[in-house]
């Protein structure tokens, strides 16, 4: 049997679709060693959508590894470290617009920094309500970067949140395999 690909799986703060996550990272946990990241603000905040300790115990019980929470944690993760594809799900428009303009200021930007320093590929599970207006130019400036990649996306909610974006969660396990072979999955846009 061979050994399962290295990937790291890099949580923001859109907690509403955590559920989605959760579900989908059982079926990644099934083919891919899954390195667990956090921001400060996935790690620390508690929503009506849970405990951040309890998303963090889940995540720990899920991947059998300790979470990164640190830019000092997540340095490593490119040269000493290194995975074969970081999925930053769900990717806020907070954390989309610090990739897009090389802000690192967070475990989770640190490790797609670190991990795009060695060309390997980050895939993007867009979760913003700004994805049509405010985050519209950093989903077209990071369309455009090599070695990033968007899991297929659509309106979650068009009539109550006209410019919310959200990935498809079922998808992530696809999207992967297709940037680890340096293709986007298409289509990009679902409805």
């Amino acid at each position: 049997m061979s050994e399962k690909k290295r990937v790291g799986l890099a949580l923001c703060g859109s907690y509403c679709t955590y559920e989605k996550l959760f579900a989908a990272a059982v079926g990644l946990a099934a083919h891919y060693e899954l390195v667990p990241i956090m921001s400060d603000t996935a790690a620390e905040t508690d929503s009506r959508f849970g405990k951040a300790s309890e998303h963090i115990k889940r995540l720990m019980e899920l991947t059998g590894k300790n979470v990164v929470t640190t830019i000092a944690e997540a340095e490593p993760l490119g040269p000493a470290e290194p995975m074969e594809a970081l999925l930053i799900a769900p990717c806020t428009g907070n954390t989309l617009a610090k990739l897009a303009h090389g802000v690192t200021d967070s475990a989770v930007t640190m490790a797609a920094k670190a991990h795009l320093r060695n060309g390997r590929p980050v895939v993007i599970a867009l979760s913003t309500n700004d994805g049509l207006s405010g985050s519209a130019e950093n989903i077209a400036r990071l369309l455009n970067r090599k070695n990033i990649f968007f899991v297929p996306f659509g309106q979650d909610d068009p009539e109550k949140k006209p410019n919310s974006l959200q990935a498809d969660f079922s998808k992530l396990d696809e999207s992967l395999e297709a940037a680890m072979q340096g293709r986007q999955l298409q289509p990009l846009l679902r409805q």
